[in-house]
C-alpha cells in the first residue's frame, strides 16, 4: 500500500455512501440520487482571454500568422463556443494579433454567440456561400495577406482543402505544438470541474455496485449508470460494461454476457461536467473471487500504485508506463505489450477531451509538470479468460500526484 506521503488524497476522493431509500428500486437512481453538480464552477471569461493572450505570444515567438480551428474541444477552450460538427463549417481565426473571427452558417449564428466567452467578430455565410472565401476573407481584413497559418490538428481536411482553393497565398502547418502548450497545464478552475466530474462518477458506479443482480446483462448495468450519472447531475460520455470472457478484450466483446455466480465485472465510465470529463474503472466479482481472479486484481492495484510512486516532477511521463510494465513482466506478464499482460498504455491526459497529450506510454519524453491531468490504468487481459482493469485520475502537483478518486480497496471493496 502506498504511504500518504507518497502522493497526496483528494480532500474529496473519498466516495460518499449513497443511501437508498425504503423499497428503492435498481431502475429509479433518478428519485433516490440528487445532483452534486450545481454549485461547479464555470471558467471565467477573464480565463478564455488570457488563454488567447497566450496563445498569440506563443504564436508571435513563432513567426505564425494565425490560428485556424473548427468546432470542437479546443474551439470551446479558447472561446466558449460548444458547437458539434456537421458538413456546415464553423471554425475560427485566432490571428497573432488582434480579435479573432467565428466564421458559421447564417442561421446558426444566433447559436454559436449564445456560449462565446471573448471578444471577436462573427461572420456568417448562407447556403449558397462558400465559408472557405469567408474565412480567408477574414484574414485578409486581419492584414493577414499571405504567411503561416496554424491549422489546430483535428480540423478536417475538407477545411483545409477548400481554404488552398481559395488562396494559395498561406502556408497552411499543423498547430499542434501550439495548441499543446496551452492545453497540456490545466488551471485550478479546469482542476476543479475534473473533480466534480470524477465525483460524479464514482458516487453513480457506488450506487451501480451495490444493485448489480444474478442475470443482468451489460446493458442492464450500463442504463442504471447513466440513469444514476444523469440523477447526479453529469453528462454520460460512456458506461462500458464487461462481463465474464468479455473483460479479457479492453473494449469488449459483442458475444452477450450475463452476471452469475464468479463473475468478473469490469466497469470503465466516465462523464462531463461543463465538458471536462472523468474517466473511471472498477473491477470485481459477482460472488466469491477464486484465488486466480484475487492475485490478478492485486497485481493490477499494485500497477496502480506504482504508476504513483514513480510520477516525479520533470520526469518522463513515459517512464511511468516503464516502471509499471516491469513490474508486471517481475510477475511473469508480457513482455512489454503482450499478453497475456497489459496491451495498452498505462494511462492518457484528460481534460475537455477523454484522450489527450501527454500519454503515459514508452518513449513520451513529455516532462511531468504540476498541472498535467492523466488516469492511472494498468489493466491486465488474459484472453479466453478474465481482464481486470482499475482506473483513477489524478492531477500532478509541486508536492506530488494527486488523486481524484481514492484507489479501490480491494476486491471485495472495489468502490
Amino acid at each position: 500500500m502506498l504511504s500518504r506521503r507518497t502522493f497526496l488524497w483528494s480532500a474529496s476522493a473519498v466516495p460518499v455512501a449513497v443511501a437508498a431509500a425504503a423499497n428503492a428500486s435498481p431502475t429509479r437512481p433518478r428519485t433516490e440520487l440528487k445532483s452534486i453538480t450545481g454549485s461547479a464552477p464555470a471558467i471565467p471569461a477573464a480565463e478564455r482571454r488570457a488563454r488567447i493572450a497566450k496563445l498569440q505570444a506563443l504564436m508571435a515567438r513563432e513567426k505564425v500568422a494565425a490560428l485556424l480551428v473548427e468546432s470542437g474541444s479546443t474551439l470551446e477552450y479558447f472561446t466558449g463556443i460548444r458547437w458539434h460538427r456537421s458538413e456546415r463549417t464553423t471554425a475560427a481565426i485566432i490571428p497573432a494579433d488582434g480579435e479573432l473571427l467565428v466564421v458559421t452558417p447564417a442561421f446558426e449564428e444566433p447559436s454559436v454567440r449564445e456560449t462565446l466567452q471573448v471578444n471577436g467578430d462573427v461572420g456568417s455565410w448562407n447556403e449558397d456561400q462558400s465559408p472557405f472565401e469567408r474565412i480567408v476573407q477574414g484574414l485578409r481584413d486581419r492584414h493577414i495577406a499571405s504567411g503561416v497559418v496554424a491549422v489546430e490538428s483535428t480540423t478536417r481536411f475538407f477545411i483545409l482543402d477548400g481554404v488552398r482553393k481559395v488562396s494559395s497565398a498561406y502556408e497552411l502547418v499543423s498547430g499542434d505544438q501550439l495548441v499543446r502548450a496551452c492545453r497540456l497545464i490545466k488551471s485550478p478552475a479546469e482542476i476543479a470541474l475534473m473533480q466534480v466530474a470524477n465525483d460524479v462518477t464514482i458516487r453513480a458506479l457506488h450506487f451501480v455496485h451495490a444493485r448489480v443482480e444474478r442475470g443482468m446483462t451489460r446493458d442492464d448495468i450500463s442504463s442504471l449508470m447513466n440513469d444514476a450519472t444523469i440523477a447526479l447531475g453529469g453528462s454520460p460520455e460512456f458506461a462500458l460494461v464487461l462481463l465474464n470472457e468479455a473483460s479479457a478484450y479492453p473494449h469488449g466483446s459483442q458475444q452477450p454476457q450475463t452476471i452469475h455466480n464468479g463473475s468478473i465485472i469490469l466497469m470503465d465510465c466516465g462523464c462531463t461536467v461543463q465538458g471536462y470529463q472523468s474517466d473511471i474503472s472498477r473491477t470485481w466479482v459477482f460472488g466469491q473471487a477464486n484465488a486466480r481472479q484475487r492475485k490478478v486484481w492485486n497485481t493490477v492495484k499494485r500497477g496502480q500504485e506504482i504508476a504513483l510512486e514513480t510520477a516525479k516532477l520533470d520526469v518522463p511521463v513515459g517512464k511511468i508506463d516503464d516502471a509499471v510494465r516491469a513490474y508486471y513482466e517481475r510477475e511473469g506478464w508480457g513482455p512489454g505489450y503482450r499478453l497475456p499482460g497489459l496491451s495498452h498504455r498505462t494511462g492518457h491526459g484528460i481534460g475537455l477531451d477523454g484522450h489527450e497529450p501527454a500519454y503515459l506510454v514508452h518513449g513520451d519524453s513529455t516532462p511531468l509538470q504540476a498541472g498535467m491531468c492523466f488516469s492511472d490504468e494498468p489493466g491486465l487481459y488474459i484472453p479466453g479468460e478474465f481482464g481486470v482493469r482499475l482506473e483513477d485520475c489524478w492531477h500532478m502537483t509541486e508536492s506530488g500526484p494527486m488523486v481524484f478518486t481514492a484507489l479501490a480497496k480491494s476486491i471485495e471493496q472495489p468502490i
